[in-house]
This record gives structure tokens, C-alpha cells and sequence, in this order.
């Protein structure tokens, strides 16, 4: 996993509830961790951005994957992230999409836009992107 050249707010804390963004049978995650990262500051939650893999239970979907642990990555966030040339970069909804153990994905399309960092980050997701922004 390759790390990223933009300063990506975190905005999800655990408890947060994501809308899945794939055909995976999937349509609400609720995060329960984030992978690899421990708990920081005493006293902090650690929280999770744009191209970041957390562990989620999935709350509303099909009865395969209801009450299940899954692994997500999440691909869009209301924060905006700021990028290396400068620019920002804000989307409208909050989203995520469902991967394997190999980090790759689940579904076979993905619906709405993506984060350019997602894809710089797992190369094999680009693959079921719609847009890549």
C-alpha cells in the first residue's frame, strides 16, 4: 500500500455510519476500526479518510453480509481534502466500497465518482470506477 501526496482530512471516527457506493449487495456500513493505526493520544478516537481501509459491520443489506465484519475502503468524504498543487477537493456524500482480504474489491461497479488518492493507492479498484476525480 502506497502512501499519498495529499493532506486528507479525517473525518470518520468509529460508530460513523458510511453509504455503500457498489453493487456488492451492501447499502449501510457502521466503521468499527481502522486498520492499521492503533489509538493514538490518550484520549483520542483515531479517525479515517479518503483511501484509508477500515473494518465495518454492514447495517442495511442482503442477508449474506448483515452483521458481518467487512473490510471498506472509503472512496468519497464531505471534508475536503487538500491536494499538493494546492487545490481542494470536496464531494457531496460520504461513501465506501467493500474489499477482500487482497484489497480488492467485491463489487463490479462502483456508483458516483471516486477520490484520484483511492486510486493511486489500490490500482486494482480503478478497474470498477466509474469516474475518477
Amino acid at each position: 500500500m502506497r502512501g499519498v501526496a495529499s493532506r486528507i482530512t479525517k473525518a470518520f471516527v468509529p460508530m460513523s455510519i458510511i453509504p455503500c457506493a457498489d453493487n456488492s449487495g451492501a447499502y449501510e456500513f457502521k466503521m468499527i476500526h481502522i486498520i492499521g493505526k492503533t489509538g493514538g493520544e490518550h484520549g483520542r478516537l483515531s479517525a479515517a479518510g479518503v483511501g484509508d481501509i477500515i473494518s465495518a459491520s454492514v447495517t442495511k443489506g442482503t442477508a449474506t453480509y448483515l452483521k458481518k465484519p467487512v473490510r471498506v475502503v472509503i472512496i468519497r468524504q464531505k471534508a475536503p481534502i487538500r491536494r499538493a498543487n494546492g487545490t481542494r477537493l470536496r464531494f457531496e456524500d460520504n461513501a465506501g466500497i467493500m474489499i477482500s482480504d487482497d484489497n480488492l474489491p467485491i463489487g463490479t461497479e462502483v456508483k458516483g465518482a471516486m477520490a484520484r488518492e483511492v486510486v493511486e493507492r489500490f490500482v486494482k479498484i480503478a478497474g470498477v470506477a466509474s469516474r475518477v476525480v
